[in-house]
């Protein structure tokens, strides 16, 4: 027989597996009470309840009660570290974070790290957040600088990407203002600094963000690596841009794309010209020459080594070009197939603009009411979530759509689509 606090451990993680509830799992035979109690490790299992349980999580017996083959979280982390690039032990790290004894916070620290990009590339940005969030709490029992600042990092980029602005900014602040006080290295300081501008463009704050902006060119980016100079610079042309400024945007954007790479990141690569890809449609107008290059490059790389993220993120910018390019019914179907993908794994931000994109599409095919409704709500929400950078883009969006069909009404001729409100 398994041995608490492992039997509740193992009971848990194979409920949570099938998705039941404490009450889902024990129907008629035992009580919520009871379960929550051998899950904590508070009572140990009778043989019958062993059995009840296996037979209502459809297992046998020894896969819940059997010896168990529990490694350490050192262990496991030591595999992960060693694995073929290829191998994926997400599943095994995860048992045995589960398992852990939570006897060496550090270990477990990076156990959460790792689980915490894999969910993130994923595009399960709530998982990411849960792990974050325990991570931010054991930097600091663990007094490490460094990793205080990484983990707020990461969790104001999380939160970011799930739209929640309210959250997203006091985090990046505080991963700043660490970085500063122990003066840290400088990929620190500009990981901290990057997000934060990213956060106040899309908070509609240009001003401050661009005071931001000049010191990260002035203090920060000389000493910087190649890769993240790259991203530095992509995340000043996002604010060049913001402020009308799409000569500075596109240079900046340039300079980013041809910095060498000391050791070459195809990944890295690709999601750089797929990032000045969404930044150069975005421009007034929109540099759809360029565009349509950098995302013909991106897609060589990505359609071999993409994750199901990166592959839907490829699909928006398709749908978003094939809209700046006049192709309607292409914009229109690939738009509307990634929108009805159950498994939708697009960021808060990019699944608003690709919503925003076909309701523009219905506006222009005719179908105006339900089209302006749907920007309507899309521009309530944005606006409700502090995505004001957002929220100003679908009003200026739905403003240019129906000028766009008013335009058309008044010379009988058929509605084409300005490119001033910039991509969908």
């Amino acid at each position: 027989m398994l041995e608490q606090p492992y039997f509740g451990r193992r009971l848990r993680r194979l409920r949570l597996e099938r998705g039941m509830s404490q009450a889902g799992l024990v129907g008629e035979g035992l009580s919520t009470a009871y379960l929550s109690r051998l899950e904590s490790g508070e009572r140990p299992p009778t043989e019958r309840a062993v059995a009840y349980l296996a037979q209502r999580l459809g297992v046998e017996e020894s896969a819940l009660a059997g010896p168990s083959e529990r490694r350490s979280l050192t262990e496991v982390l030591a595999a992960v570290a060693s694995a073929p690039s290829s191998t994926d032990e997400t599943a095994a790290l995860s048992r045995a974070v589960e398992e852990d004894t939570r006897e060496d916070p550090a270990a477990r620290w990076q156990a959460l790290w790792l689980l915490s990009r894999a969910h993130g590339r994923d595009g399960d940005h709530e998982r990411e957040r849960v792990r974050l969030l325990e991570a931010i709490e054991l930097s600091g029992l663990l007094q490490a600088a460094e990793l205080r600042v990484r983990s707020h990092v990461q969790y104001a980029r999380c939160l970011r990407a799930l739209g929640d602005m309210h959250r997203a900014e006091p985090a990046a602040r505080e991963a700043l203002s660490i970085a500063r006080a122990e003066q840290l290295p400088v990929s620190d300081t500009m990981a901290a600094l990057m997000v934060l501008i990213s956060i106040e463009t899309e908070l509609g704050r240009l001003e401050t963000a661009g005071r931001h902006v000049k010191e990260l060119e002035r203090d920060l980016l000389p000493e910087a690596g190649p890769a993240q100079a790259a991203e530095a610079l992509w995340t000043a042309a996002v604010v060049s841009n913001r402020q009308g400024d799409h000569a500075t945007a596109r240079s900046r954007l340039e300079q980013a794309l041809q910095l060498p790479q000391c050791q070459p990141d195809v990944a890295f690569w690709a999601w750089l010209r797929a990032a000045a890809t969404a930044a150069a449609l975005q421009m007034s107008p929109p540099h759809v020459d360029a565009a349509e290059r950098w995302l013909s490059e991106a897609a060589s790389v990505l359609a071999v080594i993409g994750t199901p993220l990166q592959r839907q993120e490829l699909r928006a910018l398709q749908a978003h070009l094939a809209f700046q390019k006049g192709e309607l019914d292409e914009a229109r179907a690939l738009s509307h197939a990634l929108l009805s993908e159950s498994d939708l794994r697009l960021s808060y931000r990019d699944k608003v603009r690709l919503s925003v994109l076909h309701g523009r599409l219905m506006i222009l095919a005719g179908s105006v009411d339900d089209g302006i409704a749907t920007l309507q709500e899309l521009g309530r929400q944005a606006a409700d979530s502090k995505n004001l950078d957002l929220s100003a883009h679908i009003w200026q969006t739905l403003a240019t759509t129906l000028a766009d069909v008013h335009a058309s009404s008044s010379t009988g001729g058929s509605v084409r689509a300005s490119t001033g409100a910039g991509a969908g």
